[in-house]
């Protein structure tokens, strides 16, 4: 390509190349046109010519792919994931359910929500946050939406979090057995805005806390 040429780029379906827009909510390309589509991840796919696991773990694996990408190959190492659920659970007066307890590789017993891996490949979603709550908090709900997903470390692994904002709470029947880490578990119903306000202090760190409850209180405020 000629030096000073700018090289194409491709637009989203339904915006004509060219277009220019001084307003709107979309992007400005690197060209300098700008166009009102909302920006959106994209589904992408590139051969991968091997696949080797690299470490064969009791709850995750590691995964090294050689992948075929522009003129040449590529090799990426990455976190083999089952994939994860997490509850943001609100009572009646809007506080939140956060439980506290010891995370190994940060060394810290860090506040989080309810949360947990995917048990099975395929499994649902809605019911393992259900399973979740019940068991790491010893509460169940009415109500459950959709509420943020959101991949954790997108150059390092393929774990996906869904999120569930759940209400019409109460106590379960009776409690769950817990162990390890989770014996020592504490419970706290915690005002959204302590932990926004603690988020944004830098005294909570949990990254699906982070992600709940900023996304709840955008919401609130649209």
């Amino acid at each position: 390509m000629p030096a000073g040429t700018v090289p194409p780029v491709r637009l989203w379906p339904g915006v004509e190349h060219g277009t220019v827009s001084s307003g709107g909510h979309g992007g400005r390309w690197l060209d300098g046109r700008v166009t009102d589509a909302p920006i959106s991840d994209e589904p992408a796919s590139f051969d991968v010519t091997d696949s080797t696991l690299v470490y064969d773990g009791a709850v995750w694996d590691v995964r090294r792919d050689t992948v075929a990408y522009g003129d040449g190959s590529m090799v990426r190492e990455y976190i083999d994931h089952t994939g994860a659920v997490a509850v943001y659970a609100e009572d009646d007066e809007g506080r939140v359910l956060v439980i506290q307890q010891y995370r190994h590789p940060v060394h810290l017993r860090d506040w989080e929500l309810p949360a947990g891996l995917l048990d099975i490949s395929g499994e649902d979603e809605l019911i393992a946050a259900q399973r979740e709550l019940a068991e790491e908090a010893d509460v169940e709900a009415d109500d459950w939406e959709p509420l943020v997903r959101y991949n954790t470390s997108a150059g390092g692994s393929n774990e996906f979090i869904q999120i569930y904002r759940a209400r019409g709470v109460r106590a379960t029947a009776s409690a769950f057995d817990r162990s390890d880490e989770e014996a020592d578990i504490v419970k706290r119903w915690v005002p959204r805005a302590e932990i926004v306000t603690g988020i944004l202090e830098g005294r909570l760190r949990n990254s699906a806390l982070i992600v709940a409850a900023l996304a709840v209180d955008a919401a609130s405020r649209r």
